[in-house]
């Protein structure tokens, strides 16, 4: 397979899990961006400032290891928070960053974190095979500066073991898998668990 025919067949499925994910609601408006790593290390991503579910192969852009245009197209400006999982894990092959009502409101609810545990479908997360787990999902305040964002989530990531998203206050979450099935899988599981972490607490007055 040809670096094109990789780049195209990826952008396909950048395409329909875009599709996919705005089924659900958790893309409004432009909001979100979705990538993919090539086998050659490039990073093919959704460029910025367009619907998530009415993307067509020319919103696919490749940019290299450290978020650069590789096209002359316009990256998203989170890129370097994608980037910057890539470069600490290698086994990441994909990175999803919805907007999604309940990663929105349980930054409202918790305050730095929020835990999960004693579910069943934590078992849909990677390396968890039993409902007896506790994860913890920190919160991180949002920045327009992304540089200095992505340096407290390195920061957080450099003291604590390996975590499977996190979430920016008033924004959005991040989660990543070893294949764009992976990461949706966690998506889907991770905003199930918590809109039941929602209405456990319950919603702020």
């Amino acid at each position: 397979m040809t670096n094109q025919d990789e780049f195209k067949r990826i952008a396909g499925q950048l395409i329909a899990a875009g599709r996919f994910i705005d089924s659900k609601g958790w893309v409004p408006a432009t909001s979100g961006n979705f990538s993919v790593r090539l086998s050659d290390g490039r990073i093919a991503i959704t460029v910025s400032g367009k619907h998530k579910g009415q993307l067509e192969t020319e919103d696919i852009m490749l940019v290299d290891g450290d978020g650069q245009s590789l096209d002359g197209k316009k990256p998203s400006a989170e890129t370097l928070l994608h980037t910057s999982l890539y470069q600490r894990f290698p086994d990441v092959q994909a990175v999803l960053h919805p907007h999604s009502l309940h990663a929105t409101l349980a930054a409202r609810l918790f305050k730095d974190e929020m835990v999960l545990e004693d579910y069943e479908l934590l078992k849909a997360l990677s390396d968890i095979d039993t409902h007896q787990s506790r994860i913890v999902i920190p919160i991180f305040a949002n920045d327009q500066n992304i540089r200095r964002l992505a340096a407290v989530v390195k920061n957080y990531l450099d003291h604590h073991d390996a975590i499977h998203a996190y979430i920016i206050a008033g924004h959005g979450f991040y989660t990543w898998g070893r294949s764009l099935e992976e990461a949706l899988r966690h998506l889907e599981a991770l905003e199930f668990l918590f809109e039941c972490e929602i209405r456990l607490h319950g919603v702020k007055k």
